[in-house]
């Protein structure tokens, strides 16, 4: 989410490029949401990180998608790929959440179904 914004996967290079130049120099927030059921039994929540970019150049965007064409990510970009080495500036939260699950929460939410002990 940016600026109140919900940003989804671009359809094209010309909407991914559009996406990273929005994104660039700017924080936008990661928002995942999940349930897990087990049984009768059901916790749902919604995981949030901070993302800031460093300020990019068209032409690092243009490489970007070019190279690795993330027309299946939302957002763009994926973090653990070279836009995030470059691109991410910092972040608060969970990066895992950044990559599409917060596997540490989930962990602590599994462990009030005695999965985990």
């Amino acid at each position: 989410m940016l600026n109140e914004h919900i940003i989804g996967k671009p359809v094209h290079r010309e909407e991914a490029i559009t996406i990273l130049m929005a994104l660039s120099g700017e924080k936008h927030q990661v928002i995942t949401g999940v349930v897990i059921r087990m049984g009768d039994k059901e916790i749902s929540f919604a995981d949030k990180t901070d993302v800031q970019f460093h300020d990019l150049t068209e032409k690092q965007i243009e490489f970007y998608v070019d190279k690795y064409k993330p027309y299946d990510k939302a957002g763009a970009y994926a973090i653990q790929e070279w836009i995030g080495v470059v691109g991410i500036q910092s972040i608060s939260g969970d990066f895992y959440n950044v990559m599409g699950l917060p596997v540490s929460r989930v962990v602590r939410e599994l462990k009030k179904f005695n999965v985990l002990g």
